[in-house]
């Protein structure tokens, strides 16, 4: 696999995330972010066993290709 980085929250705390990453093998995007563990939020969810929640900020969404308006695979 190989991760490209797009951005990190300008507002993280200690520069660790979230943190958004392309993957130009398979052609979808990677989320380093906070992981929903609150129970009351996930049982709204149908959530399968093999899968997790992330939540991150809507300011990190400039840094999706589609709405920079350039590809993530140059």
């Amino acid at each position: 696999m190989a991760l490209r980085f797009l951005g990190k929250d300008p507002n993280s705390n200690g520069g660790n995330s979230p943190t958004l990453y392309y993957d130009d093998e398979r052609d979808t995007y990677v989320f380093q972010s906070w992981k929903v563990l609150d129970p009351e939020r996930l049982a709204q969810l149908s959530l399968p066993e093999h899968e997790t929640v992330i939540e991150f900020p809507r300011r990190m969404m400039r840094f999706f290709p589609e709405v920079a308006d350039v590809d993530p695979r140059v």
